[in-house]
C-alpha cells in the first residue's frame, strides 16, 4: 500500500488564497478556515470600528481579521480585530507582508463552527506571543472573557464593559452595545 504524504503548508500557500471571504490562519502548517456568518461579522464591524476610532487620534492603528500577524511559533494568527499601539510596526502601514510582532490586543469573535479548544490554543498563543489583552466575545451568549493571562481572567457580561485597561486606557464599550 502505497503512502502520500503532504508537505506542511507554508505563508506562500496562505498568500495564493487571495479573498474569498473566509478568513484564514496557517496553524502548524495547516491552513484553517472559519467562516463566520451574519452575527460574527457584525460583532467583529462593531468592535473593530470602535476600536478604530480610539486609536485613530495616533495612539495606534486598529486591524480587522484580514491582517495576519507572523507569531513566534511560525504560525500565522488573524484576530477578528486587533490593535497595534503607535512605533511597533517596523515597516509601518506601507507592507504587504503580515506583521512580525503580536499585536497588543487581540480580539476573538466565536464563530458558530468554532471549537472551543481552538479558541483556547488561540488565546494561549496570543498570550505567549506578548499579546496584552486578549477578548473572546461570543455573540451567541452577548458574553466576553478578558485574558491578561491564562490565571487573570475576568468575564464580561452584556450590561459589563470592555475596558482597554492599560493598553488602551480609556476605552470603554458596554458589551451589549456591540449586538443592540
Amino acid at each position: 500500500m502505497a503512502t502520500t504524504t503532504r508537505r506542511p503548508a507554508m505563508e506562500d500557500d496562505l498568500r495564493a488564497l487571495g479573498d474569498d471571504g473566509y478568513k484564514h490562519e496557517l496553524v502548524d502548517g495547516e491552513i484553517r478556515l472559519s467562516p463566520g456568518g451574519t452575527r460574527h461579522s457584525r460583532t467583529s464591524l462593531r468592535i473593530a470600528s470602535r476600536l478604530d476610532a480610539f486609536v485613530s487620534a495616533g495612539i495606534g492603528h486598529a486591524f480587522d481579521s484580514s491582517m495576519g500577524f507572523r507569531l513566534p511559533s511560525g504560525n500565522v494568527r488573524s484576530p477578528d480585530a486587533s490593535v497595534v499601539l503607535s512605533g511597533r510596526l517596523p515597516a509601518g502601514l506601507a507592507s504587504d507582508d503580515f506583521a512580525s510582532v503580536a499585536p497588543d490586543l487581540a480580539v476573538e469573535v466565536v464563530s458558530p463552527g468554532d471549537r472551543r479548544r481552538h479558541v483556547l490554543d488561540k488565546v494561549g498563543e496570543y498570550l505567549d506571543s506578548g499579546v496584552r489583552l486578549v477578548w473572546v466575545i461570543d455573540p451567541r451568549s452577548v458574553r466576553a472573557t478578558a485574558y491578561r493571562s491564562l490565571t487573570e481572567v475576568r468575564e464580561i457580561g452584556r450590561d459589563d464593559y470592555l475596558e482597554g485597561e492599560d493598553v488602551l486606557p480609556g476605552f470603554r464599550v458596554r458589551l451589549g452595545d456591540l449586538f443592540d
